[in-house]
């Protein structure tokens, strides 16, 4: 049996849309990746030739002393292992919230479900403000602790109206009656059909918390006094905007020159230490990524 197939024929028309997508997009890709490079490229370089603006995409007098003094700094890896311990809970903590909000608002069989969405939705415009929610976490007990951190940015609204929608798009709910026929209650269908069935979203919600949490240093340079507690982003926000470089990197018997070189190495590292971490998730998560996004914006 001969098997005819037929290849559509491109127009000049869309040849022409596909090379002008083709060059905005590696445009685009260029323009996300030179920052990158550039900071890799003056992690590396003599601070002398990187100050002078003789350094590109590829390093010049090649010098590791930046990396040699973060790795060798306690408070960087202090705000490390704060760092991996806040975004670990923190994430769990968020996507078992959010999920377990998103179940019972995807139910149409739900009696509270509009009101309670309509509250939800409230709270994302307005909010309590810094100092009451200040005045709350420390009456809380949780002020100078790692809870500051977490519980106060448990759930977000937002995600959990993506994971609703997911929910909705995807799971039938003749799922949910066969399910329940066979004697199972909510939350057995939870843990048995919701979250196997949940993969996509999870990821996308795991990579927006846990980039989240990683990035975060206002909350804790409310809520944290102790800097045994502070993130690595503090610390990284010492070296890069407070200009305290010589307190957290340098021997006070340098020179002030000697410093002010050195300090500008250790800031392209400490950036490039900081955030290979979260960029190492994305590829495992990038499957994905799409696919979840998608799905959640089909319809609020």
């Amino acid at each position: 049996m001969e098997v005819v197939s037929h290849k559509i024929r491109e127009s000049n028309g869309d040849r022409i849309f596909l090379a002008i997508t083709y060059v905005l997009i590696g445009i685009l890709v260029l323009i996300v990746l030179y920052p990158l490079i550039y900071v890799v490229s003056a992690s590396f370089s003599d601070p002398k030739l990187v100050i002078a603006g003789k350094i590109g995409l590829i390093p010049s007098g090649f010098n590791v002393e930046a990396y040699r003094r973060v790795f060798t700094n306690t408070e960087i890896w202090i705000g490390y292992r704060n760092t991996l311990i806040y975004t670990t809970i923190g994430t769990l903590v968020n996507i078992s919230l959010t999920m377990m909000g998103a179940y019972p608002l995807s139910r149409k069989n739900f009696p509270w479900r509009r009101g309670l969405m309509i509250f939800f939705t409230i709270t994302m415009f307005f909010s309590s403000g810094m100092i009451p929610m200040y005045l709350l976490v420390k009456n809380l007990g949780l002020y100078n602790s790692m809870w500051a951190l977490i519980l106060p940015t448990a759930i977000s609204v937002y995600n959990m109206i993506v994971a609703r929608t997911f929910l909705e798009t995807n799971i039938d709910e003749q799922l949910y009656e066969s399910a329940y026929m066979d004697g199972s209650g909510n939350i057995r269908s939870f843990f048995s059909i919701v979250l196997p069935l949940s993969a996509p979203i999870m990821a996308v919600l795991v990579l927006f918390y846990a980039v989240y949490h990683w990035n975060s240093y206002f909350e804790a340079m409310i809520y944290l006094k102790e800097r045994s507690l502070y993130p690595l982003q503090l610390f990284l926000r010492e070296i890069l905007v407070m200009n305290q470089s010589d307190n957290v990197m340098m021997d006070s018997i340098e020179m002030d020159t000697s410093k002010f070189l050195v300090a500008e190495g250790v800031k392209y590292a400490v950036i490039i230490v900081s955030s290979g971490p979260i960029l190492m998730l994305y590829p495992f998560l990038q499957k994905y990524f799409v696919k979840g996004m998608m799905i959640g914006a089909l319809k609020g």
